[in-house]
């Protein structure tokens, strides 16, 4: 049996950033497992709400909507195309591209996920009350936006 690891020191539990990437980094890990049981992915997840979101997009359009490199975006789409998730269609606008349009198949794995994600949530934010964890939403929101790139700080 591994002992009980001593709590850090006062001075490390006192910084932000660093509560927030210990934070981060067991909220990775209740997502990524909840998703995995289904056979999916976070990144899945991302590009199915991007479509249902916004509609049909060009691949390049869909990396930029998710901030999957479009270099990975290809396999992405290979495995919810496998999936009946996804199809290719050719963009009515330029007929030399596609555009990756939601199926019906979609929007069933979309709210499978969605649920999946809605029960990480809730166990990580299991110790506050409902206004706390309402208030920690708006607070990594405005965090979020303020480090957007493009963001004008000024």
């Amino acid at each position: 049996m591994s002992p009980t690891p001593e709590p850090a020191p006062i001075r490390l539990r006192a910084i932000p950033s660093r509560l927030i990437a210990g934070v981060a980094i067991v909220a990775d890990r209740l997502v990524s497992e909840r998703l995995a049981a289904e056979g999916a992915r976070k990144w899945h997840f991302a590009v199915l709400a991007a479509l249902a979101e916004a509609g049909a997009a060009s691949q390049a359009e869909l990396s930029g909507r998710t901030g999957i490199y479009r270099s990975d975006m290809v396999a992405v789409l290979n495995e919810l195309a496998d999936a009946a998730c996804v199809r290719r269609e050719p963009d009515p606008a330029d007929r030399r591209r596609n555009v990756i349009i939601l199926t019906a198949e979609g929007h069933r794995r979309l709210e499978l996920l969605d649920r999946l994600i809605t029960d990480a949530q809730r166990d990580l934010l299991a110790p506050l009350t409902p206004g706390q964890q309402d208030e920690l939403t708006r607070l990594l929101t405005v965090l979020t936006d303020h480090h957007r790139p493009g963001h004008d700080a000024g």
